[in-house]
């Protein structure tokens, strides 16, 4: 229970009409979510205006309003507040609410358009085994210390935010490592949150439906810069060309790291192998159970995060070392003939093309690199045919199928990642739209040595078809077809 004018603090506000007097429950932006006693925050959605549903929250037990547009009608005994803007609204009052919890520990943001889990990942995972209480805020879970909760966005809304970084100041947590996307920057659901530092691992093409132009994309994945405070260090990629933009206006500390160019941390590749990499950091050669160049980064990275947070260099390199992959991200096994399966969370043709040249780089080329590659639906439409001709240069075979079409039709998308290929790779493809069917017919192509890709959803256990969501495991499924064929 908070005092509505505590909740309020740092808000623009524009007028009100009644009193903040009031003892607010909890906050809710969606009407299904209000309870007695609730705070509403009205949010104009890219599909739903929750200004159209204010007069429900208030039957259900809502006292006050945050909204933009004030109703033409207002109901005794309610308080409502207009703003400027609702989101940012919402991610204050949550923050508020919830005693500013991002302040009570060390809170890390992860930024970029591939990497970002296996980084947010692994340093949760690294910072558990260096005896700290940590937490993870990623794609695939939330965890609170030793306890998981489930989230299905990159960037959760800032009420499970808030909620979540809460819950785990109570447990005592020291530090927690969260993915930031570009859609929660825009959509201002970190803001309010003090972070200790950011990380930017690289810019690529996606979300594009989102935000229409690579320029923009870049420029909201800026701003997760741009607002961290002089406090706060900033560490990026200075093999990506955007990396030294990313904090052209920040006040943080800038760090950098790098393969290739000059950075503050460097890595070499000795070795890169199917089962592992060999890496030499800061003149320490470290051998590492993760594959392929994109994770060399990714554990430069989590190298640098933990020096610039104080922890002792060489035990950080001894803990990388044992560091297990993250489900969905290069996910390899071998069948029983010698087929091996590589499962990928890979969905834009960046980090399509990242795996395929990073199994490139590994085979003996006297085996068959056989991909198996849909593209969502409801999603970035230009990265279609840019994926089909990636996977079909950089593959012996292709089968394109569906990935998680929603309300498209799968057989258009399809279509698109065709229009890609050009005529000389046209023998190399095939289109089958029941993705089961499409895994079924990579392993029958396959023979001892080859290397079938499943990419797009990774660590993903569901499909979704229409409204539809289905369990679907890629990991699982390939595995149990190859085993039911006796390869």
């Amino acid at each position: 229970m908070k005092n509505f004018k505590d909740i309020l603090y740092r808000t623009r506000i524009q007028s009100v009409v009644g009193t903040t007097d009031l003892i607010i429950d909890s906050i809710a932006f969606d009407s299904r979510e209000v309870r007695s006693n609730s705070l509403f925050v009205a949010q104009k959605g890219l599909v739903f205006d929750g200004h159209k549903f204010i007069d429900k929250a208030i039957d259900k037990g809502a006292i006050a309003i945050i909204c933009e547009v004030l109703p033409a009608e207002f109901v005794s005994d309610i308080t409502y507040v207009k703003v400027d803007d609702s989101n940012l609204a919402l991610a204050i009052t949550a923050a508020n609410f919830y005693d500013n919890p991002s302040s009570k520990l060390k809170l890390i943001g992860v930024t970029g358009t591939n990497g970002k889990t296996t980084i947010a990942t692994l340093l949760y995972k690294l910072f558990k085994k260096l005896n700290y209480k940590s937490g993870l805020l990623s794609t695939i879970k939330i965890m609170i210390d030793e306890e998981e909760a489930k989230t299905t966005h990159t960037t959760p809304d800032s009420i499970t935010i808030n909620k979540a970084l809460n819950q785990m100041v109570l447990k005592g947590v020291d530090y927690c490592f969260m993915e930031v996307s570009s859609h929660g920057i825009h959509q201002k659901r970190t803001a309010g949150l003090h972070f200790e530092g950011g990380i930017f691992t690289n810019l690529s093409h996606d979300h594009l439906d989102y935000h229409k132009t690579f320029a923009k994309y870049r420029d909201v994945k800026k701003i997760f810069f741009d607002q961290l405070p002089k406090t706060s260090f900033a560490l990026v990629n200075a093999d990506d060309k955007n990396g030294l933009i990313m904090v052209q206006n920040s006040k943080a500390r800038k760090y950098t790291y790098a393969l290739k160019t000059v950075a503050d941390y460097k890595a070499k590749i000795m070795e890169n192998q199917f089962d592992g990499l060999l890496l030499n950091i800061d003149h320490q050669e470290i051998w590492s159970k993760l594959i392929g160049s994109f994770n060399a980064y990714n554990l430069l990275a989590i190298y640098a995060t933990a020096d610039l947070l104080g922890e002792d260099r060489l035990e950080v390199l001894r803990i990388i070392s044992e560091l297990d992959n993250v489900d969905g991200r290069f996910q390899h096994s071998i069948s029983k003939i010698g087929i091996s399966t590589i499962v990928d969370y890979a969905h834009t043709p960046d980090a399509l093309k990242n795996v395929l040249e990073t199994i490139d780089a590994i085979r003996t080329h006297n085996e068959q690199v056989i991909t198996v590659v849909g593209c969502g639906g409801d999603r970035d439409k230009t990265k279609r045919p840019k994926m089909g001709n990636i996977a079909s240069v950089l593959s012996n075979q292709v089968v394109f199928t569906s990935d998680n079409p929603r309300s498209e039709d799968p057989e258009v998308i399809i279509s698109e990642m065709e229009d890609g290929v050009k005529p000389e790779n046209y023998k190399k493809t095939v289109s089958i739209t029941n993705r089961k069917q499409a895994i079924k017919t990579a392993c029958k192509l396959a023979d001892k040595g080859d290397i079938i890709l499943v990419a797009g959803k990774g660590h993903e256990t569901y499909q979704i078809i229409g409204n539809m969501r289905s369990d679907f495991d890629d990991f699982k499924i390939v595995n149990e077809l190859l085993t039911e064929m006796n390869k």
